[in-house]
């Protein structure tokens, strides 16, 4: 394989990860990706996130928002309260895909055996 087929390959994976990669990329959305990990699968609400990590309630949306707008996070509605979780699961065969393309192009351009 030439280094354009290779960058082809890699050229398409980032443009499936590319929302995913830019809502994980930000500092305070990682802060908040902790908070949902730390509460585990049953979720956990805005309120108690932007106590955790000393941001408005208004902020903490925003990032949220943004979050599952990129399907890192999920939201679970019980009555009038949100809960939000952790929910990469669609993601990691495309980001596992991409980690292949790169690892591949990297043992080309070295000479290794792919």
């Amino acid at each position: 394989m030439d280094y354009k087929e290779y960058y082809d390959k890699i050229f398409e994976d980032f443009k499936e990860c590319s929302e995913f990669l830019a809502a994980i990329g930000n500092e305070t959305r990682q802060l908040i990706i902790l908070e949902v990990i730390k509460a585990g699968p049953s979720g956990i609400r805005p309120g108690e996130i932007a106590e955790n990590v000393s941001l408005s309630r208004p902020a903490v949306s925003h990032h949220l928002k943004i979050l599952k707008d990129a399907n890192v996070l999920h939201l679970r509605e019980e009555g009038t309260m949100n809960y939000y979780y952790i929910c990469i699961r669609d993601i990691m065969p495309t980001l596992a895909k991409a980690n292949e393309d790169l690892q591949a192009l990297i043992k080309a351009m070295y000479n290794e055996e792919v």
